[in-house]
């Protein structure tokens, strides 16, 4: 049996892999109570905003946490249209599960289709991802931790989708995206400890390609994305605010005509 090693840089990858679930989280929620708030068109690309953050979130957060993976005895070598698979996996799914609490009117049964369909989706990125791993040996997971790791994800998701329902106040939403981090991470070392190797040892040369020629690329590209976005929903007005200055404009033009 080969060694693993889940973070073999260290506190690295773990920090910064929580630290992008945790923006992903925000923006996700955020962006989700900005399209509670509007109607139309407007409330479409919000949610579509949404789902983009929360997907690329958790697999970055996925495919980071993965630079640090090392197995003794063998390179490791990542299958390219697999893992870009679980990018558009992780984005239609969670797309899936926000649009169905973004438009549904029984928000109880939105909340716990949309939490399953999500959930399921995050789990389903994971393992997808681990399906893109080529390295020398044959890969063995327990199925008791798998399904734990799918259960903390549905409990994960649907939490969320919650939050993004309930919850106004930014600290609020701070502390629910600093949980959520916790949760998704959580979810991932949970189906990593299910994996098993048996190594064998091979001259041959592994198909794919290294993190650091593809993932670590992509996953800067789509870290990079999560950052702009995030600054583009701050500095964006609320609907409130947007009323309150349209008011304010109502009310000089009245006092000077």
């Amino acid at each position: 049996m080969g060694h693993l090693d889940h973070a073999a840089l260290g506190w690295l990858t773990p920090t910064l892999s929580y630290v992008m679930a945790c923006i992903g989280a925000a923006l996700g929620l955020r962006c989700t109570m900005r399209a509670l708030g509007t109607t139309g068109r407007s409330r479409r690309n919000w949610l579509i905003t949404a789902a983009s953050a929360i997907g690329t979130g958790i697999w970055t957060m996925h495919f980071v946490a993965m630079l640090g993976f090392s197995v003794s005895g063998t390179d490791i070598r990542y299958d390219v249209p697999l893992t870009i698979a679980s990018l558009l996996v992780a984005m239609v799914v969670v797309s899936a599960g926000v649009f169905a609490v973004g438009y549904s009117r029984d928000r109880v049964r939105a909340l716990l289709l949309g939490g399953l369909t999500t959930g399921l989706g995050v789990a389903s990125m994971h393992y997808l991802g681990m399906a893109a791993v080529r390295l020398h040996g044959d890969v063995h997971y327990d199925p008791l931790l798998v399904g734990v790791s799918v259960l903390i994800a549905v409990v994960a998701a649907t939490a969320a989708l919650w939050a993004a329902l309930n919850i106004k106040s930014p600290v609020a939403v701070t502390v629910a995206s600093l949980i959520m981090g916790a949760a998704v991470s959580s979810m991932h070392y949970t189906g990593m400890f299910a994996v098993s190797v048996r190594v064998s040892p091979s001259g041959a040369v592994l198909p794919g390609a290294t993190a650091m020629q593809f993932i670590f690329p992509l996953a800067v590209g789509l870290g990079s994305y999560l950052f702009l976005t995030s600054a583009f929903v701050a500095l964006s007005p609320t609907t409130g605010e947007r009323e309150a200055s349209a008011s304010a404009r109502r009310t000089a033009e009245s006092v000077t005509s």
